[in-house]
């Protein structure tokens, strides 16, 4: 999956168009767990979402992960991208007059981890649509920090 499933270069990645309290509408994750902190971009017809995630020094598993170094976790980035595909089919389903749903995180495939994030930078995330079936949804993420694909991850949801 090494090539860019959307093209960063195409998009104004300054523009937010969602933002926390949007993004709580179609995630359930709150608090600490709320690992998008906005959305850049939502394509309807190229299925496809952008979102990202500032990555502080200040953030709760920065003193822990890794004392003195820290990283940002990689369960962390791929919870994170679970998060946009959510949005991006929670927003899917609203725009197609459907009620929300509850989806849980179902799995993960062909996980790979290309570079260490490290704060301060902000974490681009992209999704595209890979499935969408009645229970359950696949898609394609990758993460980037200074448009350097950083990890990739097929993200498997299913209704709960």
């Amino acid at each position: 999956m090494h090539a860019a499933i959307v093209d960063l270069a195409r998009l104004d990645l300054t523009r937010v168009i969602a933002g926390p309290s949007q993004i709580g509408e179609a995630c359930m994750q709150r608090g600490r767990m709320a690992l998008l902190d906005g959305i850049l971009h939502f394509d309807e017809a190229g299925m496809s979402s952008v979102g990202f995630k500032d990555v502080r020094s200040t953030d709760w598993w920065a003193p822990d992960h890794i004392p003195g170094r820290p990283l940002f976790p990689g369960a962390l980035m791929c919870e994170a991208a679970a998060q946009l595909s959510t949005y991006d089919f929670m927003t899917r389903r609203r725009k197609q007059g459907l009620p929300p749903i509850f989806v849980g995180f179902g799995g993960m495939e062909n996980v790979r981890f290309r570079a260490t994030v490290v704060p301060d930078c902000r974490l681009v995330l992209a999704c595209k649509v890979h499935r969408i079936r009645e229970k359950l949804f696949t898609y394609a993420t990758q993460g980037f920090v200074e448009k350097k694909l950083v990890f990739e991850a097929e993200i498997l949801g299913v209704v709960v």
